[in-house]
């Protein structure tokens, strides 16, 4: 387990591959090789499920993009790592653009006209409509908390923290 919430829902790698639109193969190799490794439960043995949270979903999201368009698998376990640095709040209002070579983190409209400047052609990910997408797909999928299933609704982190918080 990391550091994270215990309660924090899980979602086992079939779920994951559905919401981030990436093959089971893709997240396999992409566990084993530490690129986006399940944040609320790892592989300890054979027959041991995986849980993927929230936030590990997001990123899986976010790789299969760059992956789809021409960014180094190289440059793109940078930006992971830039990603699990930043606060979630912090994820909302990031966009991660790129010109197929390099990635940079853009938090501010003035940040990409800077970038888009340049005169050379990038693309954009905005994390926070990426984010939307990734509730969206979690709403009606099925996640766990200690081993109980619960049902896609209210599993998003904001729902949970709000039923912490008792608002």
């Amino acid at each position: 387990m990391t550091d994270q919430s215990l309660d924090e829902v899980g979602y086992r790698g079939a779920t994951a591959c559905s919401a981030a639109g990436i093959t089971y193969r893709q997240l396999d190799y992409w566990a084993r090789t530490g690129l986006v490794e399940p944040s609320v439960r790892g592989a300890s043995g054979s027959g041991t499920q995986r849980l993927y949270g929230f936030r590990d979903i997001l990123v899986l999201k976010i790789v299969k993009r760059l992956l789809d368009a021409g960014v180094s698998l190289q440059n793109i376990r940078t930006a992971v790592d830039y990603l699990r640095t930043r606060g979630v709040t912090e994820l909302e209002r990031v966009t991660l653009m790129s010109d197929g070579a390099s990635i940079y983190e853009c938090s501010s409209p003035d940040e990409i006209i800077d970038l888009l400047q340049g005169g050379q052609g990038v693309f954009g990910i905005a994390v926070g409509k990426v984010w939307s997408e990734v509730e969206g797909s979690l709403a009606t999928l099925q996640g766990e908390i200690d081993g109980e299933i619960v049902s896609g609704e209210g599993n998003d982190e904001l729902a949970l923290r709000r039923k912490r918080k008792g608002a």
